[in-house]
């Protein structure tokens, strides 16, 4: 450990992490991450898979607890592994430098890379709300194939995504102290919009729609899009049904953990990183949970289920405000996403940083500029994240899409099993280093930890069975991890 410090530690001229985030920067990141555009959208999805009003705000609950769970017992990791890397860090020394590269190499590959590209776009499509001529549609370079299924572009909106992640990357590289600035006070835009939300929802609160939704909670609707298989145990169906639509619900309520990756720049970590992580976690599954019960007090579940593109925000807004309602989801879903890749862009950077300091990860990535920043280790982020942006794929019958989304798919099982082993983590670490230092241990232990390991199992168990396609995609390509892994320890030896 000694060895690994003395990389940015050992003269005081040489740059190196420096300690600037307190607890309200760290609740911030906390909070940033994790609202980004699904709230206004995924509720749609969900509904259609679930099929009541009851089960809608069942799954929600479920969410909260799990994220909850999740985040207080990550805080006696962050508390016990002050270290720059977060879960990767958490996973090396609870169970294997492997285990622990293998998360790395698909968060850098697929999981923060493709978000950031994911969020990116979402930011240009609502751009263009404002300006027509940004649109996935409007080509300044028409697909070029480079295989049956695959081909490179680049339209208006891929041109805007690209640019907001190149300046947002440039602002981080100037020091942390400009990156926290913009996550600050964008994060505290984004929760003011969520609450104006909120307001507007229950200033059109309509009493036929209330009674119609919550009258009628948990009876079933027939939606066209419940995979006919969840019928096959009839009293099982609803609990399948939910676990399922947890792959929108949970992670919408994603990357709580990405402030953990900035330890090494947290004032007081063993401290403020539990403090901030339950905070920050809390507020906004509450915040969500809230936004869905107005909803549902706005439009009616089938007018929910059935929002055109499954923009249910904007649905709402209309409903209540006619003539101004999209201009203002729009702008709302522009600031909220701007503000999402500003944290994705931040917190990833740290985890390639910690790999690369342990000889996992390209040499340059350990790089620490003269603003105290990991800049090679931003710029690596930018060209994959760039890259996965620009690949789309193609079949004849859907025509085009994008690679990223596919990616992100089919990683959402692969993302979910690393989550169980890092909550395991907590366990293993308590019997392996019992004289380890814990400032925080985590309440009810051990009944904490098992309730999101047993919750989580449960999901991934629904997901590989009734979405194979999109589930076991992703534990390839955490396989393909593997060799790359020896060849890094080959390098390093």
């Amino acid at each position: 450990m000694g060895k690994q410090s003395s990389v940015h530690s050992s003269s005081e001229k040489q740059p190196h992490l420096v300690r600037q985030l307190g607890l309200f920067d760290c609740t911030m990141i906390v909070m940033g991450g994790m609202i980004g555009s699904g709230i206004f959208i995924v509720p749609a999805g969900m509904s259609r898979t679930i099929g009541s009003p009851g089960w809608l705000i069942a799954a929600w609950v479920l969410t909260s607890i799990l994220t909850i769970g999740a985040a207080a017992t990550y805080g006696e990791l962050s508390s016990a592994l002050p270290e720059a890397g977060g879960m990767y860090r958490y996973l090396r020394e609870c169970f294997s430098p492997l285990v622990g590269f293998l998360y790395g190499w698909t968060f850098f590959t697929v999981i923060q890379t493709g978000s950031i590209a994911a969020v990116a776009v979402a930011f240009a499509r609502f751009l263009g709300f404002f300006f027509p001529s940004i649109s996935e549609h409007h080509y300044l370079i028409h697909p070029i194939h480079f295989s049956e299924h695959y081909a490179v572009s680049l339209s208006t909106a891929q041109l805007i995504a690209i640019l907001v992640i190149v300046l947002l990357s440039g602002t981080n590289a100037f020091g942390l102290r400009y990156g926290k600035w913009v996550q600050n006070t964008l994060t505290v835009v984004k929760i003011g919009s969520l609450v104006g939300l909120m307001l507007v929802g229950i200033y059109g609160a309509r009493h036929a729609t209330i009674v119609e939704n919550y009258s009628k909670f948990f009876s079933q609707h027939p939606m066209s899009h419940t995979p006919e298989s969840f019928t096959a145990i009839a009293f099982l169906a609803p609990l399948i049904a939910i676990c399922v639509a947890q792959s929108g619900s949970l992670f919408s309520a994603d990357s709580w953990h990405n402030v953990a990756f900035t330890s090494e720049e947290v004032q007081e970590p063993r401290k403020v990183l539990p403090r901030a992580l339950i905070l920050g976690a809390t507020l906004v599954v509450v915040i969500y949970l809230l936004v869905n019960l107005i909803y549902l007090c706005t439009l009616s579940f089938n007018d929910l289920a059935n929002a055109p593109q499954d923009r249910v925000a904007t649905a709402m807004l209309r409903a209540v405000m006619p003539h101004y309602g999209g201009a203002l989801m729009s702008a709302a879903i522009v600031i909220s996403t701007f503000g999402c890749i500003n944290g994705l862009v931040l917190a990833g950077a740290r985890a390639y940083y910690a790999m690369a300091r342990d000889g996992l990860f390209l040499r340059s990535a350990q790089k620490v500029n003269r603003y105290g920043v990991p800049g090679w280790s931003l710029a690596l982020q930018t060209f994959w994240s760039v890259g996965l942006l620009l690949v789309n794929t193609y079949s004849p019958k859907t025509g085009y899409g994008n690679l990223y989304g596919d990616l992100l798919d089919y990683v959402i099982a692969a993302a979910l099993f690393f989550y169980i082993l890092t909550i395991a983590g907590v366990i293993v670490l308590r019997r392996k280093r019992p004289d380890l230092e814990r400032p925080y241990k985590v309440p009810f232990y051990p009944l904490t930890p098992l309730v999101y390991i047993v919750g989580a199992a449960c999901i991934l168990l629904c997901l590989a069975i009734y979405r194979p396609a999109t589930t076991w995609p992703g534990f390839v390509i955490v396989a393909c991890g593997i060799p790359v892994y020896f060849l890094f320890r080959r390098r390093a030896a």
